[in-house]
């Protein structure tokens, strides 16, 4: 009996050589394909956005460490005279009170970090692994309250925290992070979807319930998705100063971002190199995670893509 090879099968037994190599080209372009001027000139745009990009952050770190004369002379581009005390003074009590700020908004950005991780991989894990009637139809109402503005349900929801009695809180910042948002859940979502279901059937033989494959197989592998996930959450959470302003009303329960408005109001003018001292500060930690956890932001974009 006769085989057929796996050419002849796919192209038929008369196919030529040229043929195969013609159905095996790659459907896009690699590296090696691309010419050495079109290289020049991707990295040369690349080089000259991030340039673009910097500037303004150079400015302001230059300007923290000048005089608040020199930063009204707009003598604060030359990188010369350095004076590090302006931090030190920027951040005491009688300025911006940084460590109470701090302190707040730390506890804020955990609690907000924990509760979209747990609560968008539960329903993520619960809309890729559960069979129940609607499932897509609820998904995609899901999907579509992501293009609701949150200007429309501000109103309401202040009046229902109001109502609970929770303003001047950290409650009505952290409670809606425990409810979950529909893009994460939908990156969660399209991971769990990609994990064979051998492996979830294997789990179920073992004995493990939903739970203990959700906990003990499924959290593990995401890791990927969790990081990106916390990352989003935090900058989220670390910049928010919209949140902070609506609910909180005594200056012991400001964030950083509150403080650092408040310090603006006060001392902007007359101590700016001081303001952008107390800026770079407050900064400094979510520039710290960009450099740390820039693949993880590229494979945001990637995760989107994935088909479930």
């Amino acid at each position: 009996m006769s085989t057929l090879s796996p050419q002849s099968s796919v192209l038929g037994p008369s196919a030529k050589p040229a043929e195969v190599v013609s159905y095996r080209q790659p459907k896009y372009r690699t590296t090696q394909q691309i010419s050495r001027s079109e290289k020049i000139l991707a990295y040369t745009l690349l080089i000259v956005g991030s340039i673009a990009f910097l500037v303004p952050f150079y400015f302001v770190v230059n300007a923290s460490l000048k005089t608040d004369a020199a930063v009204h002379a707009g003598d604060f581009i030359s990188p010369t005279d350095f004076r590090w005390q302006n931090y030190p003074r920027a951040l005491s009590r009688e300025k911006m009170d940084f460590w109470p700020a701090l302190s707040n908004t730390v506890v804020v950005t955990t609690f907000s970090v924990i509760g979209q991780i747990i609560s968008c991989s539960l329903v993520g894990f619960g809309f890729a692994r559960f069979r129940f009637r609607g499932r897509a139809i609820l998904f995609m109402v899901m999907l579509s309250t992501m293009m609701l503005p949150a200007q429309v349900t501000m109103i309401p929801v202040f009046v229902l925290f109001r109502s609970l009695g929770m303003i001047d809180t950290f409650w009505p910042l952290i409670i809606p992070m425990w409810l979950a948002s529909p893009f994460f859940v939908f990156m969660f979502r399209q991971f769990f979807a990609q994990i064979p279901e051998e492996l979830v059937e294997a789990a179920k033989i073992d004995g493990a319930s939903s739970w203990r494959v959700y906990w003990q197989l499924m959290l593990p592998l995401s890791g990927p998705v969790i990081a990106i996930v916390a990352i989003y959450t935090f900058l989220n959470a670390w910049n928010d100063f919209l949140g902070p302003l609506i609910y909180l009303n005594s200056p012991q329960q400001r964030t950083l971002a509150l403080s650092l408005n408040a310090f603006n109001g006060q001392y902007g003018v007359s101590d700016a190199h001081l303001l952008m001292a107390a800026a770079v500060v407050c900064m400094l930690p979510c520039v710290i995670l960009f450099f740390a956890a820039q693949k993880y932001f590229v494979e945001s974009v990637a995760m989107t893509g994935l088909k479930a």
